[in-house]
């Protein structure tokens, strides 16, 4: 799975509609471009190719009152909707994705129902455990550890990522069933994690460098 496509189709989802700049500064205020591969470059590509497969639909804008081109705006398709969601689930659910993966399916975790939500992680602990098993019964050393040298710290290391992969998913199953969180269906959460972007220029292609650094 793309990590860039759940990011980008989650952030043009809770905006509605936005230009690529935004999802862009988005995607940086969440460090995002520190944490996974989501890097200007293949933001840009990534709203373009979703816009060419049909799940992100393209509005061509006014010019920025700063004097800027037109803008390109993106908003979600009802393909585009499904798509995200079955990313977004199978992000969840997954015991063995990396941590950008993981990471990114936790960002977007509240535009799930809170009882789906529960049900993913839920399957999420049953793989960790089954895989946990599979390590003792078929990959764990059966001579004294001695014999396998520091290979052994490989099993070792397998075992303790179940474990803490079990314990953070069933604190997080807990906090979701105390009420944490306002998910899916429970009513508005607010999306503005910038300022308001109207009179930024220049807003469908990567600023250069001659263009300074965004604001937070």
């Amino acid at each position: 799975m793309s990590v860039i496509r759940l990011l980008v189709l989650g952030a043009v989802r809770q905006h509605g509609r936005a230009h690529g700049y935004q999802i862009r500064n988005d995607l940086e205020f969440w460090g995002a471009h520190e944490w996974s591969t989501a890097k200007p470059g293949s933001i840009y590509h990534a709203l373009k190719q979703l816009a060419k497969e049909g799940l992100l639909l393209a509005h061509d804008t006014a010019p920025s009152t700063a004097g800027g081109p037109p803008r390109t705006e993106y908003e979600m398709t009802p393909a585009g909707d499904k798509v995200y969601l079955d990313l977004l689930r199978e992000a969840v659910r997954a015991h063995d994705q990396k941590t950008d993966l993981l990471t990114t399916g936790v960002g977007f975790i509240v535009d799930l129902r809170r009882d789906e939500a529960i049900a993913l992680l839920e399957e999420r602990i049953v793989k960790l455990q089954e895989w946990r098993r599979e390590v003792l019964e078929h990959w764990s050393p059966t001579t004294p550890p001695e014999e396998w040298g520091h290979i052994g710290e490989i099993m070792r290391l397998w075992i303790h990522n179940a474990d803490s992969g079990v314990e953070w998913t069933r604190g997080l199953i807990r906090r979701l069933q105390e009420g944490a969180y306002v998910m899916a269906d429970e009513g508005e959460r607010s999306v503005e994690v910038l300022a308001d972007w109207a009179d930024l220029p220049d807003v469908d292609d990567p600023p250069g460098p001659d263009r300074g650094t965004m604001g937070r």
